[in-house]
């Protein structure tokens, strides 16, 4: 701000003396702006930090009074303070000191649904939460700061939630063995709210999905920790419909997906959303695309993200739903520790026109894939396909009549662990076109079942480029390398296989118009 004052100031021909004095005085000004925002500490007005005294109300009314006099800063001291759902209301910020704790009940009946008049309707409304222990609607100008701490307590509230369920208290119609998500509280629930910051603090241990904005504008995500391992469904971050979102410099671990952005609107989208610097573990996918994919996402960036220890795909990419996904570039990904590189997929479970995938670049990759299951030292892990499987290649497919369009592939490392075993599972080349579609199911890299490759599988596709790939093994395998199947305009440059898999490791059946260069001895074959 301070620089493009002095620009202006130049323009008009300012002497330095007198550009000086004005930056002076509009130094002075911000300081007593600063200065001049009013705070609150919820200790002098009755909130008590012993982590047993329920502060819901005091705090409630100290973010009620700041906005209402133009805004403030509602301050959290060190302590522990228990509370229910609270609202955030415009121009506050809720600041966590050192050694501060906002802590959620686990009395499941201190969480309050806020009304949302003139929200829109999704055509899948009913699959999450609705409740939170942060809560804001159409808020503009709201922030979360601070190096404290937010901690749901999920662990207890979810397993209070089960026993008040069984004793029929608590009403739960999806009851599957456990609390369905939409009756366990989330930590933060922001909706339509623009210019919303959250930044330095810690947060952990929702009963539901940790983070969730939908329809927000100027998002700012910065240098937290996230936390999210304390029952199931814990993603970390979820990103619905909103445009303008900067996540950075975060550390996330979750038992579900790290950072999943969603699409429940139709004629929305995630717009203009920027994924950087980040450190993500999780039991499920790293950062997702989908699985509610009704609007679309375009305009997305992910650079610079470390992957470890993830059970499911470190980048899934997916419209099922009818929504377009386009413009989206991945780069700088280091992945270890992870049950899958990459996963694209178009599919059409609403049985209506599918959407679109097209337009990704995906470059400087480097991923390890383990023979083990990456999430074995997690007290929470994902379960099995329910079948006999040997480890799942990388793959890109979409559907018969609508194809991922305009993949580009370069500078990617990945190293596989080879041992698979046709006694275990094994799908013939022969029967190649009797590979199953999958067309309206759930998308996930181990939906096919059995794949009939070890590194990439690429299905119902348009203009693939591949350049500098290289596919490693640890122990042998006796599937191909690449499959492409119905895939037209294949472009494949410096392709590096192990020494003893070369010659027929590229099958192709139903393609048009194949490439292959400097690659070495590495050879395609075409099969009917």
């Amino acid at each position: 701000m301070i620089v493009n004052f002095a620009k202006q100031c130049f323009k008009l021909k300012f002497s330095i003396v007198t550009l000086l004095v004005c930056l002076c005085f509009f130094i002075s000004c911000n300081r007593l702006y600063a200065q001049s925002q009013q705070q609150y500490n919820i200790s002098d007005y009755g909130s008590v930090g012993d982590g047993k005294v329920l502060n819901t109300k005091p705090i409630q009314n100290l973010i009620d009074k700041a906005s209402e006099q133009g805004g403030g800063i509602v301050l959290i001291p060190a302590g522990k303070f228990l509370t229910g759902t609270l609202v955030m209301k415009s121009n506050v910020e809720l600041h966590l000191e050192k050694n501060a704790i906002l802590l959620g009940s686990t009395n499941p009946f201190d969480y309050k649904e806020v009304e949302m008049k003139g929200h829109p309707v999704s055509p899948k409304q009913d699959d999450n939460s609705q409740l939170a222990l942060l809560v804001a609607y159409q808020s503009n100008n709201i922030a979360v700061t601070g190096s404290g701490t937010i901690d749901g307590q999920g662990r207890e509230l979810a397993l209070n939630i089960d026993s008040l369920y069984h004793v029929g208290i608590i009403k739960d119609p999806n009851y599957g063995g456990r609390p369905n998500e939409t009756v366990r509280p989330k930590l933060l629930r922001f909706s339509m709210c623009n210019n919303v910051t959250i930044r330095e603090a810690t947060l952990k241990n929702s009963a539901c999905w940790g983070l969730s904005f939908d329809l927000c504008t100027l998002l700012t995500l910065n240098k937290l920790t996230i936390i999210n391992r304390a029952y199931w469904n814990n993603d970390g971050v979820d990103i619905n419909d909103c445009k303008n979102v900067r996540i950075t410099d975060c550390d996330i671990s979750s038992a579900d997906d790290g950072i999943c952005l969603k699409s429940y609107y139709l004629g929305e989208s995630n717009d203009s959303v920027l994924i950087s610097n980040c450190t993500i573990r999780s039991g499920a996918s790293a950062i997702k695309f989908g699985t509610a994919s009704y609007g679309g996402f375009k305009n997305v960036t992910i650079d610079n993200i470390k992957i470890f220890d993830t059970y499911r795909s470190a980048i899934a990419i997916e419209s099922v739903d009818g929504g377009d996904i386009e413009n989206i570039k991945v780069t700088n990904i280091y992945a270890k520790n992870t049950g899958n590189a990459l996963f694209i997929r178009l599919g059409n479970r609403v049985q209506q026109t599918p959407g679109k995938v097209e337009n990704i670049y995906l470059g400087n990759i480097q991923v390890q894939v383990p023979f083990n299951r990456p999430d074995i030292n997690y007290d929470m892990r994902a379960a099995e396909p329910g079948y006999h499987h040997n480890p799942f290649p990388s793959s890109i497919t979409g559907i018969p009549g609508y194809h991922v369009k305009n993949v580009i592939l370069e500078n990617i490392e990945i190293s596989y662990p080879g041992r698979a075993s046709k006694g275990q599972a094994y799908f013939s080349l022969s029967r190649l076109g009797d590979f199953p579609e999958k067309i309206n199911d759930y998308p996930e890299f181990s939906m096919f079942g059995e794949m009939p490759c070890w590194g990439l599988y690429v299905r119902h596709a348009d203009d693939i480029k591949m350049k500098n790939i290289t596919l490693k093994l640890d122990a042998e395998d006796f599937r191909p390398a690449f499959i492409f199947d119905d895939v037209k305009n294949v472009h494949m440059d410096k392709i590096r296989l192990p020494p003893d898999y070369q010659n027929g490791q590229i099958i192709l059946r139903g393609n048009k118009a194949f490439s292959l260069n400097g690659s070495g001895n590495i050879k395609a074959k075409e099969i009917p």
